[in-house]
């Protein structure tokens, strides 16, 4: 996922046109840094880890996370599934950085919503 030099950077792309519709998104990963996505995209995702994340240990694998997602996606905008892996992995970054997911410390990875979110 690119990435953007500090949380008060500008999107590379100019004009407003460009900017409409853009969400910007942090990465757990690397902290301070962040990206403009396409914020229809992003929500939509967003709604459907929400729905399929438990509050509580045990969460969801990377792969079960991507499989749970793709029942509660609006066709129009993930035709045949397409994309699905990298959008949950991009929410799921931003949602661990803001606190709503935490990754547990398991083999496999999992995770799950932080309680009271």
């Amino acid at each position: 996922m690119p990435t953007t030099p500090s949380k008060n950077s500008k999107s590379k792309s100019s004009g407003a046109s460009t900017q409409e519709n853009r969400i910007i998104v942090e990465n757990v990963n690397v902290p301070g840094y962040t990206t403009s996505l396409d914020a229809t995209l992003y929500h939509a995702m967003r709604r459907a880890l929400i729905k399929v994340l438990p509050s509580e240990e045990p969460g969801l694998t990377q792969t079960e996370m991507r499989e749970a997602v793709i029942s509660h996606l609006p066709e129009g905008l993930f035709p045949d599934g397409g994309k699905v892996g990298w959008w949950a992995k991009a929410v799921q970054l931003d949602l661990e950085a803001k606190r709503i997911l935490i990754r547990e410390n398991t083999k496999p990875l999992r995770w799950h919503q932080i309680p009271g979110d």
